[in-house]
C-alpha cells in the first residue's frame, strides 16, 4: 500500500467523511472545522462514493461508517486497498459486534471508534492514525484476541528472522519505512524488502494487518 503524507509536515490533516446520515456528517464537520490542524476536504453518503471521492481528493484520513446502503464500509476498505489508496481509514460506527469489528480491521482499517466517542478523543484518534498508529480500543483488541487462531498468519511468527521481527515491531509502532531504515541503520530499499517478506510469510495484505498481527502476538512494545 502506498504511504500517506508524512505527519508533522506543518499541513492540516485532510479528512474525508463517509456516512449515509447527513446529520452525522454535519456534526463531524462542525466539530472538526474548529480544529486548527484538521481540514474536512469532502463528504460521501456511501462506500462507493467514498472510494471515488478518496481517489479524487486524496485525503490523509477517512472517517467511515461500516453499515451503509449499497457499498458498505468493509467493501469500501477493500476497494481502497485494491486501488492502493494511501489514506488511513478510521471506522466511526455504532456497531460493536465482533463480526463487524474484526473484518473491518482485516480489510485495512487503521482504527475503530464508536460514534459516542468524546469529540476531543476523536480528534486525537485522527491524529494518531495519521501518524501511522493502529488505534485499538480495549474491546476491539479483545475481539481480535478472540479471533487469534483463525487470523491471517496465526502460528507463523516462528518463520520470521530476528531482523524481520525488529522491522515488524517498528511497523506496529507506526514507523514509516524511512523511519525504520534510520532506526535500524538500513537502506529504505532493504526495509521494503523486509516488509514484503513479512507480509508474504504471515500471509497478510498490508502494513495495517502486519501491525495488528504484531499487537495480537506480542511483537514490539
Amino acid at each position: 500500500m502506498a504511504e500517506s503524507r508524512p505527519a508533522g509536515d506543518g499541513q492540516p490533516i485532510r479528512v474525508l467523511l463517509v456516512d449515509d446520515h447527513q446529520v452525522v456528517r454535519r456534526g463531524l464537520r462542525t466539530f472538526l472545522e474548529v480544529q486548527g490542524d484538521i481540514e474536512v476536504v469532502g463528504e460521501a453518503a456511501d462506500g462507493a462514493e467514498g472510494v471515488a471521492r478518496a481517489l479524487e481528493l486524496r485525503p490523509d484520513v477517512i472517517l467511515m461508517d461500516v453499515k451503509m446502503p449499497g457499498t458498505d464500509g468493509i467493501e469500501a476498505l477493500r476497494l481502497l486497498r485494491d486501488a492502493d489508496s494511501p489514506a488511513r481509514v478510521l471506522i466511526v460506527t455504532s456497531f460493536t459486534e465482533q463480526r463487524t469489528v474484526v473484518p473491518a480491521l482485516r480489510a485495512g482499517a487503521s482504527g475503530y471508534v464508536y460514534k459516542d466517542v468524546d469529540p476531543d478523543a476523536l480528534a486525537g484518534a485522527i491524529r494518531s492514525v495519521h501518524a501511522g498508529h493502529v488505534l485499538l480500543q480495549p474491546e476491539v483488541a479483545g475481539a481480535l484476541l478472540a479471533q487469534e487462531q483463525s487470523a491471517p498468519g496465526a502460528g507463523r511468527g516462528g518463520t520470521l528472522t530476528e531482523r524481520e521481527r525488529e522491522v515488524l515491531a517498528l511497523i506496529a509502532d507506526g514507523r514509516s519505512n524511512r523511519e525504520i531504515a534510520r532506526a535500524l541503520v538500513l537502506s529504505e530499499k532493504t526495509v521494503k524488502t523486509h516488509v514484503s517478506n513479512i507480509l508474504m510469510k504471515l500471509d497478510l495484505a498490508d502494513r495495517t494487518q502486519a501491525a495488528l498481527w504484531a499487537v495480537r502476538n506480542g511483537v514490539g512494545s
